[in-house]
């Protein structure tokens, strides 16, 4: 019996947040079985002895399609399984010709085809023979491939193939599309319609369920504040719609450097963001504190055509970030109320935003549980304890 495998559901979410959606993946849909069963559909069009979907990842896709990486995203076949979470190169293989240029293709031998790629098959111990390979729009874009290896019946791919699997892949955008839009349909009440991130309301309600889950777990949790520094000369220089922009581009820095599937990225109001990270220690905290900070700092913002046919303005060296990060260590047996200890929660975190401004802005605080409100040491470059 054949089985059919796909990525885990946090890290799935990522390869299907698109920009035409514009939001997260976290309702009820089915994501990793529908990906399965599109598979399967095409395995039933096109009976093979494996096949894939690859999807670029869209936080790290940039204009040039050579420059991508495809991540098998699912699978089935013999040893298909090892393949899942793999990245592959834009610039190899007959899978990365299909998604650099856009049209199916179709390849009756690969012993005598330029484009074949041998390194997954010496990895997984498995002998291509012949492939066909159709492009995944979302919309207009392209945005993966689907992959067929080996004819079940032991002939070569032929054109009909490829026509039958082209025709085929019509199908799965438009089921990956409707899964888009089913899922931004729930997410809409949770959202910051200028960064896509969460709005305050849902970062209230996801704080109060991680310290109730640390109350029951007794895992450690932190909560982050950040306040962009010299925000204000954006606007006043360059117009508020600038400022929304780069707003905007703050929301994708964070979602792309913020990576643990349970946690909340949202914006607090202005240009202040909170992040909750549930059962983070503080050292992995402070960790993703001095990348975004690091990141920010070294960003240029407003760096391409912008808005309406608004000309780059190459903002470098202005923007940084204060940024306070709280610990949260659970106890299991306290009497305090959740709304007690969220409420002290919230209140270190600022504090220690508030202090990192004091202190001359682009530096991170810690908030450590017990500790008076001071400075110590500096334990890295702009991270100072208190």
């Amino acid at each position: 019996m054949i089985q059919f495998h796909a990525l885990e559901i946090p890290q799935l979410e990522r390869f299907l947040e698109r920009q035409k959606a514009g939001l997260s993946l976290k309702s009820d849909i089915d994501l990793d079985l529908i990906l399965r069963q599109i598979l399967q559909k095409a395995n039933e069009f096109v009976p093979s002895e494996s096949g894939s979907i690859l999807l670029d990842d869209p936080f790290r896709k940039v204009a040039t399609r050579r420059d991508n990486e495809l991540v098998f995203i699912a699978t089935f076949g013999h040893a298909s399984r090892n393949l899942i979470g793999q990245r592959l190169s834009a610039k190899f293989g007959i899978v990365g010709q299909v998604y650099q240029t856009g049209t199916p293709y179709v390849s009756a031998d690969v012993k005598e085809d330029d484009f074949f790629y041998a390194e997954f098959d010496e990895q997984l111990g498995h002998k291509t023979h012949s492939v066909v390979c159709v492009p995944i729009y979302i919309g207009k874009t392209v945005c993966g491939v689907l992959e067929l290896i080996n004819r079940l019946d032991g002939n070569i791919f032929t054109e009909r193939d490829k026509t039958l699997l082209e025709i085929f892949a019509g199908y799965t955008s438009f089921t990956l599309q409707n899964a888009l839009d089913a899922k931004r349909a729930h997410e809409l009440a949770k959202k910051d319609d200028l960064t896509g991130l969460y709005n305050d309301r849902w970062f209230n309600v996801r704080l109060t369920e991680t310290l109730s889950d640390a109350r029951k777990s007794g895992n450690e949790a932190v909560l982050i504040f950040m306040d962009l520094d010299r925000f204000k000369a954006i606007n006043d220089g360059h117009g508020h719609l600038a400022g929304s922009q780069v707003l905007r581009e703050i929301g994708f820095l964070l979602k792309r450097i913020v990576q643990q599937g349970d946690a909340t990225v949202a914006r607090y109001g202005g240009d202040e963001f909170v992040i909750v990270l549930p059962n983070t220690k503080l050292d992995d905290g402070i960790a993703v504190c001095e990348d975004i900070r690091r990141t920010i700092e070294e960003t240029e913002f407003l760096a391409r055509e912008w808005g309406f046919s608004m000309p780059p303005l190459h903002l470098a060296g202005l923007l940084s970030a204060s940024l306070g990060i709280a610990q949260h260590l659970a106890v299991t047996d306290s009497n305090e109320s959740i709304d007690q200890e969220k409420s002290d929660l919230l209140r270190r975190a600022d504090a220690a935003m508030y202090r990192a401004k004091s202190l001359g802005k682009n530096v991170v605080v810690v908030s450590r549980v017990g500790e008076e409100l001071q400075p110590a040491s500096v334990a890295r470059a702009g991270v100072v304890d208190r």
